[in-house]
């Protein structure tokens, strides 16, 4: 009994560890992250939501609070329909302990980023479970935290990282479910399931997933029949009110407003440009490659190889075995799930042609299929090096071997990245000089630089009032990070206009202007650079 003990120790001291070191990571750089583009629609979007569940609930005492006299109502709202699941109780904390706007934008960062703990935690026990060990599992959420955009997200993408965790989590419920169904687990599964949806629509994948993968094991394993059909019972209407009860968008008609939430995700009413492969392009009329590519040129490239060795060795499996035989296997049924999970959204999102901007961060919640199949084909590189020693070391366990230090050698350089271009990991592109990146692609989309660049103005003007500018397209970065600021430096700023005379500094993202700045700009004087990419650029107006 004392060695199962002492591994079992091992076990939980490897994993706490592992979730403590990034607990404790997070909280250490939480203040290095700029404000995102998107945050203040997410701000508002809760507080609409807010204002709505208030009036609802007690609307006299919501009507004497000034808090919210100028928040719209929520059928007035454009994006009413995004889920406030996980932003509604930190508006609704900020409402009652009201604090400087930064102290309540880190706070927001941090439970997005313990949230983020949260799923590279399922992505762990997803890992065990598929892997056949707890090390492996490991492996895979260590893959997970190594992934520069997915890491410097976790801080401040409310929706896709959220979501990404959440969808996590839900997967690992429906693993643990197909494992062994019973009304505890499909409760549970419920919850998780409620959360994703709640988050962002796209969840409604995930009780298509259910359903079709418990269909697939009443077909394996018949005995668990009446099980599965209580579970699913139980599963399907619980799903139905939590779904309700979490997005009071709606509350009023679910049927109606679930439809209409689920339709805006492929028909984006707004009128907008990304940069592409070097032009502008409407992001109704993007080419059905936009999504693999960005996927491919920002996952790095170790990742990528282990996901195509992981992918060729379940081909070869099925191959050998034959599909029907392969499937009557507990395991190929839950690597067939992550397949699923993989390759469904992006399929999908190419054949609707659904609305994509941003690069690839709407399908962020596929990469732990990703990562966990990247996972099955370093282990699989792993056994071949270990048959080094039988039969005279063959010529395919070296080139395992050569292959497995090529590789670690690659993931030792996306870490030294990581650590050298922080806090700018989101600008991340893995083999694409910085120069094709300028040429081609969108970079700082966020427009978190900005902060940096407006420390590094003050930084270096000691004047008491110091002016600063960017182009009206991007203004608003400019504005929302000007507030992560401290008080004594955000005093010191004068947000002035583009054309505003001189004296003062002008601040580019590069977002709809990705080409050179002509000379009447100024003088330039500072830039962030992420891979040879120039992300921010400063000039200083003659």
């Amino acid at each position: 009994m004392r060695f199962p003990s002492l591994l079992l120790r091992s076990r939980r001291w490897a994993v706490g560890l592992f979730l403590g070191l990034l607990t404790v990571l997070g909280m250490a750089l939480v203040r290095d992250y700029g404000m995102g583009w998107d945050e203040p629609a997410e701000r508002l979007n809760a507080f609409v939501s807010a204002r709505y569940v208030a009036l609802r609930l007690a609307p006299e005492l919501a009507r004497r609070q000034p808090r919210l006299a100028d928040i719209p109502a929520l059928r007035r709202h454009r994006d009413a329909d995004h889920g406030v699941l996980f932003m509604l109780p930190l508006v609704a904390a900020e409402a009652l302990w009201p604090a400087d706007p930064a102290t309540w934008a880190y706070r927001r960062h941090l439970a997005g980023f313990l949230l983020f703990v949260a799923g590279a935690w399922a992505v762990y026990r997803l890992g065990t479970m598929l892997l056949g060990s707890w090390r492996w599992g490991l492996v895979g959420a260590g893959l997970l935290v190594l992934s520069p955009r997915i890491f410097a997200e976790a801080f401040y993408n409310y929706k896709d990282v959220v979501f990404l965790s959440l969808f996590a989590l839900a997967m690992l419920t429906l693993l643990r479910l197909l494992r062994r169904p019973t009304a505890g687990r499909a409760l549970l599964h419920a919850l998780a399931t409620a959360a994703a949806i709640d988050v962002r629509a796209m969840g409604v994948l995930l009780p298509a997933l259910t359903l079709g993968f418990a269909a697939l094991e009443l077909v394996y394993r018949p005995v668990r029949r009446r099980a599965f059909v209580g579970a699913l019972g139980l599963y399907v209407p619980v799903l139905a009110a939590l779904v309700v009860l979490g997005w009071p968008y709606l509350w009023d008609n679910p049927v109606h407003y679930l439809g209409a939430a689920l339709g805006s995700f492929g028909h984006y009413a707004k009128a907008m440009e990304v940069f592409y492969l070097g032009r502008f392009v409407a992001v109704r009329a993007l080419p059905w490659h936009y999504a693999p590519v960005w996927l491919l040129i920002t996952t790095p490239v170790p990742y990528v190889v282990l996901f195509g060795i992981g992918l060729w060795g379940l081909a070869r499996a099925a191959w050998i075995a034959g599909p029907g035989r392969w499937l009557r296997r507990t395991n190929s049924r839950r690597y067939l799930l992550v397949l699923a999970w993989f390759a469904g959204p992006l399929v999908g999102v190419i054949g609707l042609r659904s609305v994509l901007y941003d690069g690839w961060r709407h399908l962020y919640f596929i990469y732990p299929a990703v990562v966990l199949v990247a996972g099955l084909g370093l282990r699989l590189l792993w056994h071949a090096w270990q048959r080094r020693q039988t039969a005279a070391a063959p010529p395919r366990a070296l080139a395992a071997g050569a292959l497995l230090v090529a590789l670690a050698l690659g993931m030792a350089r996306v870490a030294w990245r990581m650590v050298a271009e922080h806090p700018f990991q989101y600008a991340y592109f893995s083999f694409l000089p910085g120069r094709v990146v300028e040429q081609q692609f969108e970079r700082d989309y966020w427009g978190l630089s900005v902060k940096q660049g407006l420390e590094w103005v003050l930084a270096h003007d000691a004047r008491p009032a110091v002016p600063v500018s960017m182009d009206e397209r991007t203004e608003m970065t400019l504005r929302i990070n000007a507030k992560m600021l401290p008080p004594a430096a955000r005093a010191r700023l004068r947000l002035v206009a583009a054309d505003s005379a001189g004296g003062g500094y002008f601040l580019s993202i590069y977002r709809w202007h990705p080409g050179a700045y002509p000379a009447s700009v100024g003088r330039p004087v500072h830039t962030i650079r992420v891979g040879g990419a120039a992300i921010l650029g400063v000039w200083r107006r003659p």
